[in-house]
């Protein structure tokens, strides 16, 4: 099959095929990404790539040379680099199906759909229950990046959020209370799921693992997240990697709603 533009452009069927698959690779890679500090990782390299072409297209021989150097490497470079990017979109290949190419399409075409906003006065109660009750937990609230490769290392729940579920989810004897449970879109996506944890070094040695849990995921994608003290009951909150201890409910409140 072939369609003829014109008399000097040809586009067969296969560059169409190559075409798609090229398009929803990118989407897909971008999707994993987005909300993240690899975003502003691939600019930097974008940018790279673009200054070496201006220079070798002036034939500045010297400068080209080294910029050719790194770019050789670069291959290399970004796996390093993109490492955790990589092994979500590896995850995401392995677990795909044909269903899930139509799902991103129609994502893609749903994009700009207004979505629910989240129903704060349920996660204000929930967390005043729960400070006053010395019951641990951590509530990570999705922002651009929907987080769902750690969304997909917990329970699934996809129930709205309401306090008396989140309390439930938090009770010491609950099987599904440790871990985090992860908000999106008015929806409390799933329950234990598991985070990174910080590896500053400048991290107060008196906070636990949820309060480190909290600090690793905001340091790496735009979400926020909430944490209450199982040993003093204090509310922290946590976003762009950095922890504000012990809040009142009316700041969460302003937080909450700034956000």
């Amino acid at each position: 099959m072939l369609i003829q533009i014109n008399s000097f452009f040809h586009v067969t069927l296969v560059d169409l095929i190559d075409i798609l698959f090229v398009a929803i690779i990118i989407y897909r890679s971008y999707y994993l990404i987005k909300g993240t500090v690899a975003v502003n990782i691939f600019s930097g390299i974008l940018l790279v790539y673009i200054l070496w072409l201006l220079v070798k297209y002036s034939e500045m021989r010297l400068f080209g040379s080294i910029l050719e150097k790194f770019i050789d490497v670069g291959f290399i470079a970004l796996i390093v680099v993109f490492q955790p990017e990589i092994r979500r979109f590896l995850l995401f290949i392995g677990t795909t199906n044909f269903t899930g190419i139509a799902k991103s399409i129609k994502e893609f075409r749903m994009q700009e759909t207004a979505q629910p906003k989240i129903n704060t006065t349920q996660i204000l109660k929930a967390c005043k229950n729960m400070s006053m009750q010395k019951t641990g937990a951590i509530i990570v609230i999705a922002q651009k990046a929907e987080l769902n490769f750690f969304v997909q290392t917990g329970d699934l729940i996809k129930a709205t959020v309401s306090s008396k579920l989140i309390e439930c989810i938090f009770y010491k004897n609950n099987p599904l209370h440790d871990g985090a449970i992860i908000i999106n879109k008015n929806q409390i996506e799933a329950a234990r799921c598991i985070l990174p944890v910080t590896e500053s070094a400048s991290f107060p040695t008196n906070l636990g693992m949820r309060h480190r849990a909290a600090v690793g995921l905001t340091e790496t994608t735009d979400a926020q997240a909430i944490v209450i003290s199982e040993q003093t009951g204090q509310i922290a909150f946590a976003t762009d990697g950095k922890l504000t201890e012990n809040i009142t409910l009316e700041q969460l409140k302003e937080i909450l709603d700034k956000y």
